[in-house]
């Protein structure tokens, strides 16, 4: 897949919504759904007349382990390490669906996990997918950081880390410059963090976290265009009973 630039990936962020869904089971094991649905009004206004111009009809479905399978031969040029890489995102499946005539756009990711440090950043996916297809170099390692996470039983962690410091100082450029384009549109921007536990939690380290009345549960919600511009800042930690 071809770089995106980070203005453009703000730009395409800015009219999505997107909720990140993680079940985790008494063993440690669990479920992690990430869901990113474009919001039409949000589109409409940030892509003007090119709006109506859309016409694109795409509904697929896919393993990553296709991929690896279907192009093998590409597969096996790659660094041993850069194999075991792509290997954490075999068990991952991907639904793709864009169709300009119901507008609908809709990008969704899942994955059965052991424990979490298995979950890979489900964002890079597509990027992945592309490099193996087309034998590129590992494009997706061109985003500015990555996602991770972790659980020892008691104590769930969502760590997000810087790993270009220059393209992160370009992000926050952009940013800068796309609030200064859109900052009076009234977009509707979220990323969705819904995480469920097996045992009550005792404490989240982020105060905006909304726990449910069962404390099994819990809701954070943050600014698409924060996120961005300041990736660290969805850092999470959860301290269970």
């Amino acid at each position: 897949m071809k770089y995106l630039s980070s203005l453009l990936i703000l730009i395409l962020f800015a009219s999505c919504q997107i909720t990140e869904t993680i079940t985790i089971n008494p063993d440690g094991s669990g479920n992690i759904e990430v869901v990113q649905l474009r919001e039409e009004n949000n589109y409409m206004q940030l892509a003007g007349e090119e709006y109506g111009k859309e016409n694109i009809f795409q509904d697929t479905t896919y393993v990553f382990k296709d991929y690896i399978d279907k192009y093998n031969e590409n597969f096996i040029r790659y660094q041993p390490e850069e194999q075991q890489l792509f290997q954490k995102y075999a068990n991952v499946k991907a639904h793709l669906k864009k169709s300009s005539f119901e507008k609908e756009y809709k990008t969704e990711f899942f994955l059965h996990f052991n424990k979490a440090s298995e979950i890979p950043d489900l964002f890079k996916t597509e990027d992945y997918a592309s490099d193996i297809q087309h034998n590129y170099a590992l494009t997706a390692e061109n985003h500015y950081f990555r996602i991770s996470y972790n659980f020892d039983g008691k104590v769930f962690k969502r760590s997000v880390s810087i790993i270009s410091t220059r393209e992160f100082e370009k992000a926050k450029a952009d940013s800068e410059k796309f609030k200064e384009k859109y900052g009076s549109s009234k977009l509707a921007q979220s990323y969705v963090l819904k995480y469920h536990f097996s045992r009550n939690i005792k404490s989240v380290s982020n105060s905006k976290s909304v726990i449910s009345s069962d404390k099994k549960s819990l809701t954070l919600e943050f600014q698409l265009i924060d996120c961005l511009k300041d990736p660290e800042s969805t850092n999470l930690e959860v301290i269970l009973e």
